[in-house]
């Protein structure tokens, strides 16, 4: 039996939320995301005087009238965000731990949820192997939305995913347009970093999710193990071994993990892109309402 977090419950509670962008963007028009050049919105900003060729349409007769000086209405212009979900589907993601998959699918849904929610476009990327596959095209709309989280039950987590190809493979990562979300424990020997640059370049938002198991942020085990790589194919792979379990050897473990998450959120600071790493023990809500909101991803 599957596990899923998906319920009309969980929607609904995401509807007072939405996310934020940090920068201004050259989205697309009919959004709601206020930007900092002027347009057609009925919000007003600021004056100015007029120029030659400019609409006089948008002439303040008022204020003619006061100074005998020509000044026209500015208003604030809105965009629609494109919001690119990656969403890891190796075997480390959810292979042996069904909660663990069904709980990145939730954030990926929560997170796709919140951008048709504010009439932003999405896409839903499922990274496997070399390549992103989107079968689901741009969704516009709760409608086409929901259609595809029905689906969400078919996702099989197995094999490794090299994030940097799966990324620059997607075909409409457009420049300048809004958030891409990476959705991973970012357990891999490929480097996943030229993902995040390359989005970077492209001058999108970036945002890495970071899903872990209480198992492996702390765990459990003592005396002989075989510790068997989830994504390994090959009971002689090198990554598979057996392992006596010390004390010492679990505080090397820790540290190692406080050291590998450390990495991420430097190297994300470096690059101006924002980084979370929740626990699978910890309620979605938390994730959505407490996580993002540390960062400034919702508001």
């Amino acid at each position: 039996m599957k596990i899923s977090y998906l319920s009309d419950q969980f929607f609904n509670r995401l509807e007072t939320l939405a996310l934020n962008l940090k920068s201004d963007l050259a989205g697309y028009f009919g959004g709601k995301h206020l930007v900092k050049t002027y347009g057609q919105t009925v919000e007003f900003s600021d004056y100015r005087e007029y120029q030659f060729g400019d609409d006089i349409r948008r002439i303040d007769w008022n204020l003619f009238s006061r100074f005998e000086k020509y000044f026209l209405k500015l208003f604030t212009d809105e965009r629609q965000m494109q919001v690119q979900i990656f969403l890891d589907c190796s075997g480390s993601m959810g292979k042996d731990n069904p909660k663990k998959s069904a709980y990145a699918v939730a954030v990926a849904a929560a997170l796709g949820f919140l951008s048709v929610h504010n009439m932003d476009k999405v896409s839903l990327n499922f990274m496997k192997g070399e390549k992103s596959h989107n079968p689901f095209g741009t969704i516009i709309g709760k409608q086409s939305f929901f259609r595809a989280v029905g689906a969400f039950d078919d996702l099989d987590f197995e094999g490794e995913v090299d994030i940097n190809k799966c990324v620059q493979s997607c075909p409409d990562t457009s420049s300048n347009n809004g958030l891409s979300v990476i959705i991973s424990d970012f357990f891999t020997d490929n480097d996943w970093k030229k993902a995040v640059d390359y989005l970077r370049y492209k001058n999108r938002q970036v945002l890495l999710v970071q899903i872990l198991t209480p198992e492996e942020v702390d765990p459990a085990y003592d005396g002989r193990v075989n510790l068997i790589d989830s994504e390994s194919v090959d009971v002689t792979d090198t990554r598979n071994m057996k392992l006596r379990i010390t004390r010492s050897l679990q505080k090397a473990y820790q540290d190692a993990l406080e050291d590998f998450k450390k990495d991420i959120r430097d190297f994300c600071i470096k690059r101006s892109a924002d980084f979370i790493t929740v626990s699978t023990d910890a309620k979605i809500e938390k994730v959505i309402f407490g996580e993002l909101l540390k960062v400034g991803m919702i508001g």
